[in-house]
Formats: structure tokens, C-alpha cells, sequence
């Protein structure tokens, strides 16, 4: 099975265990994207145990509170689609009033041009710091 989620090509790992990780999505214009990905091939939510949900979940809210730490978004997005990849993962997107496709899903059509927010050095360095506070 040919599956890119469980390949973990070209990632910028933020965080990681056994269970999940947490990789900063190469968008350039959402910086602050994240992806937190299932280490095992699983398809749905319902497909964990109650623990696991709970536990991946929980690994979402510290991904929420460190991009809103961070970054001070205006709204954060969470999304687990799957339907190109159905490997379960979260979409965890930092969203300001005028960004590129706001108030419409990213995947939407663009509404105006991206606006340049975030250095990624400095983004990346500061996400790590704050996951390692949330997810110790």
C-alpha cells in the first residue's frame, strides 16, 4: 500500500512519540499549518479505542493552544478529512480575517492574495518550544 502519511518524505517535525506526530506543513501561505498524523495506517476516529481518540485528540488541543500562543490568530480550523489520504490525521490551520481565502475553507477559492505573517525559522523554533511545554 502506497500510503504518503506513512512514508514521512521531507516532514518539519515538530513533535513526536509512538502514537503521532506533529509535522509544520510547507504552506506558504497558511504558516503555522500543522498536521498531526497517526503513526499506525487507521482511517476514522471510531476506528481507535476510546483512549487513543482521547489521546490524539488532546495532542490537537495542545496543537491548537501552542499555534494560538505563537501566531495570535483571529480563528483556529481544525480538519480531518482523508478523503485523498485516508490515513487519519488532523489539519490543525491558524486563520486571520484577511488571509488568503477567509472566512472560506483554505481548500476553497481564494478570496484575495496571501498575506506574509510569519518568519519560518523563528515559527518553527517557537512551535517546538511550546509542543515540548504542552506535551511533556
Amino acid at each position: 500500500m502506497n500510503c504518503a502519511l506513512c512514508e514521512k518524505n521531507d516532514e518539519t517535525m515538530l513533535w513526536q512519540d509512538e502514537f503521532c506526530r506533529v509535522i509544520l506543513a510547507q504552506d506558504g501561505d497558511y504558516p503555522g499549518l500543522c498536521r498531526v498524523i497517526l503513526q499506525r495506517h487507521v482511517k476514522e476516529m471510531t476506528d481507535l479505542s476510546p483512549a487513543d481518540q482521547t489521546r490524539l485528540f488532546l495532542v490537537v488541543m495542545a496543537v491548537e493552544a501552542a499555534l494560538r500562543q505563537v501566531m495570535a490568530p483571529d480563528k483556529i480550523n481544525l480538519a480531518s478529512l482523508g478523503n485523498v489520504v485516508p490515513h487519519l490525521h488532523w489539519h490543525v490551520i491558524p486563520r486571520y480575517a484577511d488571509d488568503k481565502h477567509f472566512p472560506e475553507p483554505i481548500w476553497g477559492q481564494a478570496r484575495r492574495d496571501a498575506v506574509p505573517r510569519h518568519a519560518a525559522a523563528t515559527l518553527e523554533t517557537d512551535l517546538r518550544r511550546v509542543l515540548d511545554e504542552k506535551l511533556i
